[in-house]
């Protein structure tokens, strides 16, 4: 008597307002992906297979933040379909660099951009992806890091509890031998407030951080914007620096309105 062929898990890949670069990074993990499409049934991922599936998804990945009535609603029946929803990128998880929006008139951006901007149904702000439905987890990054992709499939295809790193890019310099562009060469650098992950790239070609990651647990962006004013700095410099891939992320957010309040006289 033959074996029942074993079912194997389904994933899908959805798609909001975003570059696609997420979605990207898992097609460019190469290698890595076949061994992913040979353990699940990927059932819904546009940018890799024309053929759809109906849900329910066992996990379904997330890419894109919601800035239309439509999305509302269409994050709301992805999570309905979905046992598992993890948000990947910055968008997803924090607004992206779309979120540049959220401080400024939406209506004003579009009447300036489009010859008809009475077609344009938008929402005034940009929102993360947990705004909106309960998200099991989130994995940050512009774009998302291919190992941490990789190791969270590998981990929901097993059972195991994702993990990502807690500690800031300062100790990936460390580690990496890099020396601080804000101490050696009075650069500012938001490495000191932002969760690891990217492997500390631009400090390694002597520029700073830019935040890519999200601001790391326990941050203080407030004592590292401090430390900007005294190397020269204003305090619109330190808003602007705070509200970047991942301003509207909360801690970012409070940092660069704090700054923002700073930079007009009193």
């Amino acid at each position: 008597m033959a074996t029942p062929k074993k079912r194997k898990p389904s994933l899908a890949v959805f798609k909001f307002a975003s570059c696609d670069g997420c979605q990207l990074s898992l097609l460019d993990c190469e290698d890595a992906v076949l061994a992913v499409a040979d353990a699940v049934e990927i059932a819904y991922f546009v940018e890799a297979r024309r053929q759809a599936l109906a849900g329910p998804y066992d996990v379904t990945l997330v890419e894109g933040s919601v800035t239309t009535e439509e999305e509302v609603e269409r994050i709301k029946e992805v999570r309905r379909q979905s046992g598992l929803l993890v948000t990947i990128g910055a968008c997803a998880t924090s607004g992206g660099i779309q979120a540049l929006r959220n401080w400024a008139d939406v209506g004003e951006f579009t009447r300036t951009v489009y010859a008809s901007p009475e077609y344009i149904h938008t929402l005034d702000r940009s929102r993360p992806i947990s705004d909106f439905v309960p998200v099991d987890f989130e994995l940050r990054g512009c774009p998302i890091s291919k190992q941490q992709l990789v190791d969270l499939v590998t981990s929901l295809l097993i059972g195991r509890k994702p993990s990502v790193p807690e500690h800031a890019v300062c100790n990936e310099c460390k580690r990496q031998g890099t020396v601080c562009v804000m101490v050696a060469e009075g650069v500012p650098c938001l490495g000191p407030a932002t969760q690891a992950g990217c492997g500390a790239i631009c400090p390694a070609y002597n520029r700073g951080c830019y935040g890519c990651f999200g601001p790391m647990d326990l941050s203080n962006p407030a004592a590292l914007g401090a430390r900007f004013i005294a190397m020269g700095q204003t305090a619109r410099d330190v808003s602007r620096a705070f509200r970047g891939f991942n301003g509207y992320s909360a801690v970012f957010r409070a940092a660069s309105e704090q700054f923002e309040k700073d930079a007009i006289p009193s």
